[in-house]
């Protein structure tokens, strides 16, 4: 998925999606056990898109929660 997609996402779209890519991880490891899986790269996509949205996710918290700089000495 690309990115600019996901930053027009929410934060709990965003941890839905996160959601999503690890239960289709860990199906992809499942069938890679098994030898059943035939694309092996999908498994380290999934894996960039996980910590994509991770990423994502921490940009828009910190820029939520970044605070004005306090300006001087003493100056209230």
């Amino acid at each position: 998925m690309k990115t600019s997609e996901l930053r027009a996402l929410s934060v709990d779209e965003l941890k839905q999606k996160e959601k999503d890519f690890r239960k289709e991880l860990f199906g992809l490891r499942f069938q890679l056990s098994k030898g059943e899986l035939e694309n092996n790269k999908r498994v380290s996509a999934v894996r960039k898109d996980i910590a994509k949205v991770l990423t994502i996710i921490t940009e828009k918290e910190r820029a939520g929660s970044v605070q004005a700089p306090k300006r001087g000495k003493g100056n209230a």
